[in-house]
């Protein structure tokens, strides 16, 4: 299958990328930022759905498509553009698009339209697809995880988290009512209530948050897909590897904390530690849907066990995770013994405390090499019911 995507900006083109790849695995795409660009590519080799920006440096997506249509009146067509006005929806529509999606756009909303438009289960190139083909792709191809938010978009928001406030947080999450609620929920909980007055607006839940934990909420987010795998066997599992991402971003917040460390990286590096998984539960999804068998709980094993560590590291290369994140990561599943590093050692730990493993040898060695008495994070598991 073969999809050309005309988009100027860049961090919106890459969106629309992933979305597209998680849409159709194995799908070939053809990314462009010019008019005349697409244009020349349109002639030299047709494709099987056409992705276009309205406004761009040199023109508009209007003359590709006036191009497309002159020559193919089946290719599904989507317009995705800021303009909302019914003047501009009127004049795509004279053109006869099957779509029309304003921005800023929901990424589950446009991923519908995609699979009505061109089912996910049509192989328009009758190439095989077994789910070994479709894992393999998926480690070559962008990937984007079924969240209600993209991870990906959040992730570029925590490189600027420096220069954000909670206002500009808020204006920029005004229309993502997931993420309202959620702020909103973490805000009123018992963690961080101070008074017994509720927090009501967006903008007040980040100021309390702080913008580096709203930015992890957001992130915890983006990465909770359960709910969108219709498969219970693959919901169940999605739940349990969140929940364990969640304990390991917890236990390394609290350990940064205690070596005098900022805890926001530390948190989103256990976030993001079981993103492989998340991913391969997500190919498996897409195997189910075409195959209307439901994986056995032995292959869901099999596949995370043999693809998440690929599927994770494309997906680090893909988010443009910095070198220090990702070795933070890393350290939640392997640390050599001579490794001195605070902060790997700090990840490390973490990840034998979420796992229960607190009086194993290795945990004990590096709580020490932590400056951390055993006993003292014991009582601190106590504590907190861990």
């Amino acid at each position: 299958m073969q999809v050309m995507i005309l988009e100027d900006d860049e961090l919106i083109g890459d969106l629309l990328e992933t979305v597209v790849a998680a849409a159709y695995p194995g799908v070939a795409i053809r990314k462009h930022t010019r008019v005349e660009d697409a244009l020349e590519g349109w002639q030299k080799q047709r494709v099987d759905l056409v992705i276009t920006d309205w406004n761009l440096p040199d023109g508009t997506g209007l003359e590709l498509i006036r191009a497309v249509r002159k020559v193919d009146n089946d290719v599904p067509v989507i317009m995705i553009s800021g303009r909302a006005d019914r003047d501009s929806i009127l004049a795509a529509a004279h053109l006869r698009i099957n779509g029309y999606i304003s921005k800023p756009f929901q990424v589950d909303v446009l991923h519908q339209r995609l699979t009505e438009l061109v089912p996910a289960a049509i192989n328009l190139d009758g190439a095989s697809t077994t789910l070994n083909e479709k894992m393999e792709a998926a480690c070559n191809s962008p990937i984007q995880l079924p969240g209600q938010i993209d991870s990906g978009a959040i992730l570029s928001l925590m490189e600027k988290r420096d220069e954000l406030d909670a206002g500009m947080l808020a204006e920029e999450w005004k229309k993502q009512p997931a993420l309202s609620a959620k702020m909103l929920e973490v805000a009123n909980s018992a963690s961080f209530r101070r008074s017994g007055t509720p927090i009501k607006t967006l903008k007040e839940a980040i100021s309390l948050l702080g913008v580096a934990m709203a930015l992890n909420q957001a992130l915890a987010l983006s990465l909770d897909i359960a709910g969108k795998l219709s498969c219970p066997r693959l919901a169940e599992r999605a739940q349990l590897e969140q929940e364990q991402a969640l304990r390991v971003a917890e236990a390394a917040r609290a350990l940064a904390r205690k070596v005098g460390d900022t805890p926001a990286i530390y948190y989103t590096a256990g976030l993001l530690s079981r993103a492989g998984e998340l991913a391969a539960l997500k190919v498996l999804q897409n195997h189910c849907d075409q195959s209307g068998e439901p994986p056995e709980f032995e292959e869901i094993d099999s596949a995370i066990a043999y693809w998440a560590e690929r599927l994770g590291n494309r997906i680090k290369v893909q988010w443009r995770l910095p070198l220090d994140l990702r070795e933070l990561i890393g350290a939640v599943y392997f640390l050599s013994k001579s490794n001195v590093s605070q902060s790997k050692l700090v990840m490390r730990t973490a990840a034998l405390l979420a796992a229960e493993q607190a009086g194993s040898a290795e945990c004990i060695t590096l709580l020490r090499r932590l400056g951390i008495e055993h006993k003292e994070q014991g009582a601190d598991d106590a504590r907190h019911g861990s």
